[in-house]
């Protein structure tokens, strides 16, 4: 597992897009280590543990050590960070995040730069997060964990050949930093270098092999590579090791998707919802469960049942991604006048929370793009090409790359709608390339310019995409597989 679950494509752009992961050292500043600031040793002790088990991906494990280390240091930034990016709910994640920069300037400079970066890409400036971790290497060129910090963002920005540098001179600072090889696995994996890609994770195995997430991770690159079987064999060692990683659960549900064997993916979603400790992990069963449920009306069932779990401890945020899925299936859906509501009464949710108004302006940008869309697609061209022009200068005033990235994907729509074909794949080229439907665009482009060998190519990528959990490839892979039938 790569890290903490997110939904993300063309509707919900995770804030979470980066697992940050600092100091795992007690040792001091001048020594070239980010240090940890609490004045209770035994918080210390406590948060020590519950840092080795988050960055062991045990997330679950690790939120009772953060948990008593704030009990005994209240103003422990740190701790307060960590235990949001291990909160199982968004609610939990925004309240930990609050007291975290509350409580920064009372931390060392390495843990407020940090706090700070993940305060950034939470309100969607992506710039001005690159900039705090930037600085976080610049003062601490030997500690490991900065690296990791700095390759972990490149990673979400889909630059992976600097993510591939830092995590690398992480891993020759510290070669017992297991984290990091987990994470260069990841990178090297999606350039397709799948050599160097097995041998981070082999390593990461070596480095901790009775934990189960390194089994899982190399299980992800099996599956990336159309090996299901032998992805679901890694899952299962993972659980051979701890029946309750969750993680690998919905792994093995993912891949007998990809096997066509829906039914026994449903079964093992329901069987793991059953087992799940957390609202987190509930919601993550019913998720993945929507993306095998092969009927609109099954998939909005399912997601209704996210968004009551998310009301009955009125978590704004989740409630308010779970109404912007619902009004995607149903855009996908064709049923256009239904989507436009859901995503209108996800924005209102929104405004009405006491989330931080940078996090609602994010919603509001979101919900331009949804309207450019459903306004594109019920022939109001003029109106979307005027949504879509504020979008894109919104994102970009906002430094937010993910909604870049969605921006030049509505462009795309609309140019090829307006049959210009060249222009329609130019843009969905600067868009996000770990979505699958842009591959499906892409070739939809090539497909409509005749150029056939291209759609050809194109679709095919969609259709072996083998995205993890994602409702997009539910969406665009069958119209994939249609168009290579056709060609």
């Amino acid at each position: 597992m790569r890290k903490l679950f997110s939904k993300s494509g063309v509707i919900i752009i995770s804030f979470l897009s980066a697992l940050i992961i600092f100091s795992n050292c007690a040792k001091k500043e001048d020594e070239g280590k980010i240090a940890i600031t609490t004045a209770s040793p035994e918080a210390k002790d406590d948060f020590i543990l519950g840092r080795d088990l988050f960055e062991k991906l045990q997330q679950r494990e690790s939120l009772q050590y953060f948990e008593n280390a704030i009990e005994k240091d209240n103003k422990f930034a740190a701790a307060y960070y960590y235990h949001s990016l291990a909160s199982p709910t968004a609610k939990g994640f925004f309240e930990d995040l609050d007291n975290a920069v509350a409580y920064a300037d009372k931390a060392s400079e390495g843990e407020r730069l940090i706090i700070l970066a993940l305060k950034a890409g939470v309100d969607g400036n992506q710039k001005l997060q690159e900039e705090y971790l930037k600085k976080l290497v610049e003062l601490y060129p030997d500690d490991e964990r900065a690296h990791g910090q700095l390759g972990q963002f490149y990673f979400g920005q889909q630059d992976y050949e600097l993510a591939v540098r830092h995590l690398k001179k992480s891993t020759e600072l510290a070669p017992d930093y297991s984290s990091s090889y987990n994470m260069l696995g990841y990178s090297y994996r999606n350039l397709e270098e799948y050599d160097e890609a097995e041998k981070a994770f082999k390593k990461y195995i070596e480095l901790i092999p009775d934990d189960p997430n390194p089994y899982d991770s190399y299980a992800e690159m099996l599956s990336k590579q159309g090996r299901y079987e032998e992805a679901i064999t890694e899952y299962q060692k993972a659980l051979s090791i701890d029946p309750n990683f969750f993680a690998s659960q919905m792994g093995i549900s993912n891949n007998l998707i990809y096997l066509n064997r829906y039914d026994e993916a449903r079964e093992n979603c329901n069987n793991s919802y059953k087992m799940a400790k957390n609202d987190g992990e509930k919601r993550f069963a019913l998720f993945t469960l929507t993306v095998a449920d092969g009927d609109i009306d099954g998939a909005m069932v399912d997601m209704q049942k996210q968004f009551d779990i998310a009301k009955e401890i009125n978590d704004a945020s989740a409630m308010s991604g779970d109404l912007n899925i619902m009004g995607n299936i149903l855009f996908e859906a064709g049923r256009y006048d239904e989507a436009e509501a859901k995503f209108v009464e996800a924005l209102n949710i929104m405004e009405e929370s006491d989330l931080a108004e940078e996090v609602k302006e994010n919603t509001r940008r979101l919900t331009m793009y949804n309207m450019g869309r459903i306004a594109l697609m019920t022939g109001n061209d003029s109106d979307a090409k005027i949504l879509a022009a504020e979008f894109n200068k919104q994102a970009v005033k906002a430094n937010n790359t993910f909604q870049i990235w969605l921006s030049h994907s509505l462009n795309g729509l609309i140019a090829l709608k307006d049959k210009d074909y060249k222009k329609a794949i130019s843009e969905f080229e600067k868009s996000n390339m770990q979505n699958p439907q842009t591959y499906y665009f892409i070739a939809m482009a090539n497909y409509e310019a005749g150029n056939m060998s291209e759609a050809k190519k194109y679709a095919d990528i969609c259709a072996n995409f083998n995205a993890l959990i994602n409702i997009n490839q539910a969406f665009a892979g069958n119209k994939a597989e249609q168009m290579l039938a056709s060609l």
